[in-house]
């Protein structure tokens, strides 16, 4: 029969379980916030480089860059920051808390006292990758609007760029794009996003788990926190080289707010090469690979060490 002792048992295992996971969601929004505060002004100048249109170039990084220093912090670098800031943290949340659940489903684990596991990974980084895109894409589809609307003068100086409309703020915009193109209009480029989001989530989480992992074991000399961050930044590289040109592609979808210009992923590819040729694709790449490897250090280094805090704390109550 059913005893009392075992009932007890398991409420006990199941209200720790979720303890657990509420901690995974927790250690993901902080984490999540700290890496955006960290790689906003690098993820802004990649935005401005892959939305720049033919005849409308910057020169190189360092005329992007001076170009949007002239703007000032708020108005430049800086630009539709508090959107992601504050909003990220329940997209890394979802992100980082779907993927540590999905892996306790599937009976896996992550850590060092045993190698991680391909599949269970792959599965449960992609899972995760689907999950947060729900909150995601209206937070990047004003995030990248934003960004994109920094001036950017031509040849002949004068300012072009893809939105005719100038939003003074996150709360602008999306009052805008809400009253003219409904809900819809804060999910467009949902399908590229997806495309993009999936492969770079899988991928981010094994290179990630397997260096951390095996530097762990072979490299036990180096500090703990060293090796995850190099690990994290070596995962946001590898993940975003993956997924570049699909980026590129999200960007100038997103930033055509009022759908002038690309009817969507495909015709925005078709468009862009034709117009530019296939090394439009990797543009803004240094700017991608910098900023990858700052968010994505900082972010996972953050993540790993909430989640050992929380369990010291845990085994002291």
């Amino acid at each position: 029969m059913f005893s009392k002792v075992t009932g007890n048992r398991l409420l006990g295992e199941r209200a720790m379980m979720g303890r657990e996971m509420m901690l995974d969601y927790l250690a993901g929004a902080l984490s999540g916030s700290a890496g955006v505060l960290f790689g906003h002004p690098l993820d802004t100048v990649k935005c401005q480089l892959q939305v720049q249109l033919a005849g409308n170039q910057y020169r190189s990084l360092r005329d992007c860059c001076l170009t949007i220093h002239k703007q000032g912090l708020a108005r430049g670098f800086f630009r539709g920051l508090s959107w992601p800031l504050f909003s990220y943290g329940l997209v890394n949340s979802v992100f980082f808390g779907t993927y540590a659940s999905t892996l306790k489903v599937l009976g896996s684990h992550t850590g060092h006292s045993k190698a991680p596991e391909f599949l269970p990974i792959l599965v449960a980084g992609s899972v995760g990758g689907v999950a947060q895109l729900s909150v995601s894409v209206p937070i990047e589809v004003i995030k990248v609007v934003l960004q994109s609307q920094i001036p950017h003068p031509d040849k002949q100086h004068k300012v072009s760029g893809i939105n005719r409309d100038y939003y003074k703020g996150p709360r602008e915009g999306a009052l805008d794009i809400i009253r003219s193109q409904g809900v819809r209009g804060m999910y467009r480029g949902t399908i590229t996003q997806m495309y993009r989001d999936v492969p770079a989530s899988a991928s981010y989480f094994l290179v990630f788990e397997y260096c951390s992992y095996y530097s762990h074991k072979h490299l036990s000399f180096l500090n703990s926190q060293l090796i995850d961050f190099v690990s994290g930044g070596l995962a946001g590289v590898l993940s975003w080289t993956l997924i570049t040109p699909l980026d590129v592609l999200k960007s100038r979808v997103q930033a055509d707010v009022k759908g002038n210009m690309y009817s969507g992923l495909w015709d925005c590819a078709g468009k862009s090469i034709k117009q530019e040729g296939i090394r439009v694709l990797f543009r803004g790449y240094s700017a991608v690979a910098t900023r990858a490897f700052l968010v994505n250090s900082v972010t996972l280094l953050v993540y790993v060490e909430l989640l050992k805090a929380f369990k010291v704390n845990e085994s002291i109550m």
